[in-house]
């Protein structure tokens, strides 16, 4: 039935359904790379990063109905196919997100509305799921107080148009995103699978990576085959695979067991903190990456300095990616690195010196600290990490 709604457990695990959602945020990701990349400008990552946590912010909300409902049974199913659909609206006019292209329909408005349709939908499709929760009721209700606002001064914003459009994106988003925190201190909101949460977070973080190995394609694509570009994909990849081990060769196993091992406010207020706000820091370090891995690709064969353009993207973005670590750890009350506290400093440190180097070296530079990072983490946490693996699943 098209009204069923089948509520999930502690044992329920993503869905393929879930995974098939998801394929079009990574066009969402590549168009975002893509759009910053073009525009070269730290006004062009401002709004990159705004369109992101639009995105982030659709993706989130359904991660949190589809770990109370089946996503891929009944209403929830078809409610998720509907906004699948409105995701790759928004995907497809990113590049007219901000400045509308001549001909066609209004690129900026079109984005939002398709963002708001996927907004209420989501609304009101997990108050329907929450059936006789009342206080999960009570939340999504008293959500609708910021979605409203924020979707009021992002209508204003594209009928404006301009650095006034930037400023009331952001204005929406501060009003969303804080306003969902603030009413969420009441304790409404339920994690039903620990397992579930978990494991959604780590592909969509997983799906990010992936991206930057598209960027390095689209960097390398109009690049003649030698020697330069071949060692820097080899160098592209192997600082991706670094994004992938420090995130899931340790955090993301101890952060799936503190999960499940917490009591339903304790681990709603985690999912809150460490994951749908935490989460995005990461994602957010991965696309500057990206954007900064792709630049010394496209450049592999120059000799001179690496733009600084693109060595604040690259070290930036990996700092932002170790910040989110730091984030996640506190907010899940793990233990924080202190060797990813010195990288992250050393990487901010070391972003104007990138700049005076050949971009080839200045990726090698950056890959060593990340590996001498590992090496001290796999050295340290050896024992805690074999404990974590052989545990039985939660």
């Amino acid at each position: 039935m098209l009204s069923a709604v089948r509520h999930t457990d502690e044992t329920d695990r993503a869905t393929t359904f879930e995974l098939f959602f998801d394929l079009v945020y990574v066009f969402a990701a590549i168009q975002i790379t893509g759009y910053i990349f073009r525009t070269h400008s730290a006004l062009g990552v401002v709004q990159g990063m705004l369109l992101l946590a639009l995105l982030w912010w659709t993706w989130t909300g359904y991660t949190w109905l589809g770990n109370h409902a089946r996503a891929d049974e009944g209403l929830v199913r078809t409610a998720m196919a509907v906004a699948t659909a409105a995701v790759f609206v928004v995907a497809v006019t990113i590049p007219e997100a901000w400045r509308d292209a001549p001909g066609g329909l209004h690129g900026p408005l079109v984005l939002v509305c398709a963002f708001l349709l996927v907004r209420c939908l989501h609304l009101t499709v997990y108050s329907i799921a929450a059936g006789g929760d009342p206080s999960l009721r009570r939340q999504i209700a008293v959500s609708w107080i910021p979605t409203a606002a924020g979707a009021v001064l992002l209508v204003a914003g594209v009928l404006l148009g301009g650095a006034a459009q930037t400023l009331l994106f952001g204005a929406a988003l501060v009003v969303d995103w804080g306003g969902v925190y603030l009413t969420s201190l009441r304790g409404g909101w339920r994690v039903q699978s620990a397992g579930h949460w978990t494991e959604r977070h780590g592909l969509f973080v997983l799906l990010a990576i992936g991206e930057s190995v598209v960027a390095m394609g689209v960097g390398a694509a109009e690049q003649t085959v030698g020697a330069p570009l071949i060692l820097a994909c080899v160098l592209g990849i192997a600082a991706v695979l670094c994004l992938w081990w420090l995130y899931f060769d340790g955090i993301a196993v101890a952060a799936e067991e503190r999960m499940a091992a917490a009591p339903g406010q304790a681990r709603a207020k985690m999912a809150i903190e460490g994951y749908t706000y935490g989460h995005f820091v990461l994602v957010a370090g991965v696309i500057l990456a990206a954007v900064g891995v792709e630049g010394v690709i496209a450049n592999a064969d120059e000799t001179e300095r690496l733009d600084g353009f693109y060595a604040v993207a690259l070290f930036g973005g990996f700092a932002v990616y170790l910040a989110g670590h730091l984030l996640f750890s506190n907010r899940l009350r793990l233990p924080v690195s202190r060797a990813r506290v010195v990288t992250t400093v050393l990487l901010l440190a070391v972003t104007p010196l990138a700049a005076y180097a050949p971009p080839l070296a200045a990726l090698a530079g950056l890959l060593a600290i990340l590996v001498a990072l590992i090496a001290v983490e796999t050295r340290r946490y050896a024992h805690q990490r074999n404990e974590d693996r052989n545990a039985p699943a939660p």
